[in-house]
């Protein structure tokens, strides 16, 4: 029996004066334990993210979002319920089903090849997120420990490092139909996901984590379960060929594994309609295939298309070494210190 314990070594960049990403020890309760840790963070990002509308919209969408998550029987209601009544403001809700970002990822093999690993850079236009990430550091999940990059009080994973089994993360997919109306686009696209009994992709990634023991348990329940709205999934599992992009509607999947697991904002092979998301993606896609997946806690290897003004997280992560490096971005570039993470397993 392996006894699993964690250590982190924060990297001080040049600029002494950035925060570092709080490390918050939990178990599976995670959204409610780090916002109990860091509530301060979940209501700055909120102030920022809400300024522009009235009570009274925050009010209707998180009842409507409420009533979704009820039909659908979703399995993390009542920790919401816990979150919002917390918080002790609107927004708990539609903060947790609701995702509208850019990403680039590639799962590749380590420099070494003796390993696989995930390279992750987020992007999403609402400013604070990158200032406010917490890396939560979870045990007692039924399929082992796992280090997820995310916010105070978010219930759902888009990017996770399990030690010994996989790193994963989500990509939002591209838009069906598009009119060209953001708003109606949006609309008419959270009008679908209204319609869907499943759980949301970022809620799928959480079962995954806590659920799948090797990487094509991980692979089998990214492509097979169903979901409340298209996603796109890049892991990276412990040997150097464990490597793929999973792209997903509501019932189908399409895997792509080897060089070419590489994912943005746009389907990676004909046959789905859809509209990118984010700024070129196409053109991040290509510069990260040639993206090397080292550790560099300077993040050297970042630069445009890739970055970008929305920009709010890079990470490298390796699963067989349980290790992630990772820091915070804002528009005006790094709002964080680096972290170096490592878990660490003895006999």
């Amino acid at each position: 029996m392996m006894a699993i314990h964690a250590s982190a070594r924060r990297i001080k960049p040049r600029d002494a004066v950035l925060p570092t990403i709080p490390v918050i020890g939990t178990g599976p309760d995670f959204p409610v334990a780090s916002l109990r840790s860091c509530g301060e963070k979940t209501h700055a990002l909120l102030d920022v993210a809400t300024r522009r509308y009235p009570k009274s919209l925050l009010k209707s969408l998180d009842r409507v979002s409420r009533v979704w998550l009820a039909r659908s029987d979703n399995g993390h209601l009542r920790e919401i319920d816990t979150i919002a009544e917390e918080l002790g403001r609107p927004g708990a809700y539609f903060f947790s089903i609701n995702y509208e970002w850019g990403c680039t990822c590639r799962a590749a093999p380590s420099p070494e090849t003796n390993s696989a690993r995930l390279i992750r850079v987020l992007d999403w236009q609402t400013p604070g997120l990158g200032g406010n990430l917490v890396c939560a550091k979870v045990e007692g999940a039924p399929a082992g420990p796992f280090a997820v990059l995310t916010w105070p009080g978010y219930t759902g994973v888009l990017q996770v490092m399990a030690p010994g089994r996989f790193s994963a993360a989500l990509n939002q997919a591209p838009m069906r139909d598009p009119t060209g109306l953001f708003y109606v686009d949006w609309a008419a696209n959270r009008h679908r996901v209204w319609k869907m009994p499943f759980p949301t992709p970022a809620h799928l990634l959480r079962r995954v984590a806590e659920e799948a023991k090797i990487f094509d348990e991980a692979c089998r329940l990214l492509s097979d379960a169903l979901i409340s709205t298209p996603g796109i999934f890049t892991i990276a599992g412990v040997a150097p060929e464990e490597t793929a992009v999973i792209e997903r509607t509501e019932h189908d999947a399409r895997i792509r594994r080897g060089d070419g697991a590489v994912a943005a904002n746009h389907w990676g092979e004909a046959g789905w309609r859809g509209q990118a998301r984010g700024d070129s993606s196409f053109e991040r896609a290509q510069t990260m295939q040639a993206t090397a997946p080292s550790f560099d806690a300077d993040f050297a290897w970042l630069a445009p298309p890739v970055l970008n003004d929305k920009t709010r997280l890079a990470m490298i992560a390796d699963a067989k070494l349980g290790r992630l490096v990772a820091r915070g971005y804002e528009a005006d570039g790094a709002a964080t210190q680096s972290l170096d993470f490592e878990w660490h397993a003895s006999v």
